[in-house]
């Protein structure tokens, strides 16, 4: 089971604050540090010092780590043209020297974008022009040295894009795509997406969505294109503790009122997170995105590495 850590950085967490979350993954032996790309909270606290651009921090970084994967969970479609996003991934992945994974939604939150003048289309047409971002990045990623790349769709025209720079990753960055919905979002992790990442529901729900998708990976005939398989991953919301009362503590952050949709956490011990990734992998996950809501609770960060990747190691 591969482990990453994803992390919040909207609910309050500077650059230095991230950076130091970032260097602890890497010492502690998780494989990746995601994060979120958002610009503002989604509770009362207003997330002081205030929000973080995703793929600024991600491209410093790049620069201040050696090992950890790095990427978001997920860009929105809504935020960035997919011209410019192809081409500031594609230059992440060159200052990481290969490390970025590119995920990426329709976009969901509708209070940012009013906030800060971000059009927020209807949710058909944020998906159409998901599909579209979808189609874009790859084309561009993939479009030889010296050749140009051009697209007509309803929402973009690109003409003859020299489809620079190129990414390190040939063909380009893993992208992930992820979430609830049982029709168009497997249908689009199907065609484009590298993994599919059901976030923070329960093991049943993570298994019937990977069915969809599995199903939606036939029907598009993904083998038969010569296509490898969709790694499958999850992502848990842990509240980890020693003691019963230290994970309650530090699960009391789930209990205020968020538009988030309900979750499925794990909080209790290190033994029981041991348990629901084997459950996840029973069901075909074979990576999984930790949750950690507090960027300055370091302890949390070293308890899971002490006590559940180990027994990870142990167990292949």
């Amino acid at each position: 089971m591969r482990v990453s850590v994803f992390t919040e950085p909207h609910r309050g967490a500077d650059y230095e604050t991230q950076l130091r979350f970032a260097r602890l993954v890497e010492d502690g032996g998780y494989e990746g540090f995601l994060r979120a790309d958002h610009y503002q909270s989604m509770g009362a606290d207003p997330g002081l010092p205030g929000p973080t651009d995703a793929w600024l921090t991600l491209a410093a970084l790049a620069r201040e780590t050696r090992r950890i994967r790095l990427g978001t969970l997920v860009t929105s479609a809504t935020f960035r043209l997919p011209g410019p996003l192809a081409v500031l991934v594609a230059q992440v992945d060159q200052m990481s020297g290969g490390r970025v994974d590119l995920g990426i939604g329709a976009g969901w939150y509708e209070r940012e974008h009013t906030s800060y003048g971000i059009p927020f289309p209807a949710v058909g047409e944020r998906f159409d022009r998901l599909a579209e971002q979808l189609e874009v990045i790859t084309g561009l990623w993939a479009t030889p040295v010296g050749e140009t790349y051009s697209f007509t769709g309803d929402h973009y025209r690109l003409v003859d894009a020299p489809a620079l720079p190129k990414p390190v990753q040939v063909p380009g960055p893993p992208i992930i795509v992820g979430g609830r919905g049982p029709k168009r979002t497997p249908e689009l992790a199907a065609r484009y997406a590298d993994e599919f990442n059901m976030p923070f529901k329960s093991v049943a729900e993570t298994a019937a969505a990977y069915d969809r998708v599995r199903e939606a990976c036939d029907r598009v005939g993904r083998a038969e294109a010569g296509r490898a398989p969709l790694v499958l991953s999850a992502g848990i919301v842990v509240a980890i503790g020693r003691t019963d009362a230290e994970a309650q503590l530090r699960a009391a952050p789930l209990h205020e009122k968020s538009a988030l949709p309900p979750e499925d956490p794990v909080v209790g011990s290190p033994a029981q997170l041991v348990e629901r990734l084997g459950e996840f992998a029973e069901i075909g996950a074979t990576r999984v995105h930790l949750r950690m809501t507090d960027l300055d609770d370091l302890d949390h960060l070293e308890l899971i590495a002490a006590e559940v990747l180990p027994q990870l190691e142990a167990g292949r």
